[in-house]
């Protein structure tokens, strides 16, 4: 509906709108005859519903699970969507909320430097590599 009309020409076309649901629907379904007004009312007041959706205020913005300060530990870090612990948040971010680890740090005003890793898990993972002889220089053979 185009909401520059008239509110006699929004109720003209809520009324046309409110028949053609409501004959498709018949025409498909068997319904008593006297429960014929009381579909027309739910189906006019349905589409009533709808064209009022725009003038309802947003929602509120979603508060975080957890204080943003207080959601780095040692061993884990808290997701702020839904306060669960973790030692990574990527996978959790993009199986669960289809999110990237920017998006995450965007919708939630965190600092670009915000990990994503639980730190002691990082510590753990960069010995682990560095004893693995990850990103050292391979020696020339002879």
């Amino acid at each position: 509906m185009d909401t520059s009309e008239t509110p006699a020409a929004n109720s003209e076309t809520l009324i046309e709108l409110t028949a053609d649901v409501v004959a498709a629907y018949v025409s498909n379904n068997p319904v008593p005859v006297g429960e014929l007004p009381g579909l027309i009312a739910d189906v006019h007041a349905a589409l009533g519903r709808v064209g009022n959706v725009a003038d309802t205020p947003p929602a509120d913005k979603q508060k975080p699970a957890v204080n943003p300060k207080r959601s780095v530990h040692d061993d884990y870090i808290i997701c702020l969507e839904d306060g669960k612990k973790f030692k990574s948040l990527k996978r959790h971010l993009m199986t669960h909320y289809n999110m990237t680890p920017d998006q995450y740090r965007e919708k939630w005003g965190l600092d670009a430097s915000y990990p994503m890793v639980a730190p002691n898990y990082a510590a753990a993972r960069s010995q682990l590599a560095k004893k693995m002889g990850l990103g050292r220089k391979r020696k020339v053979g002879k």
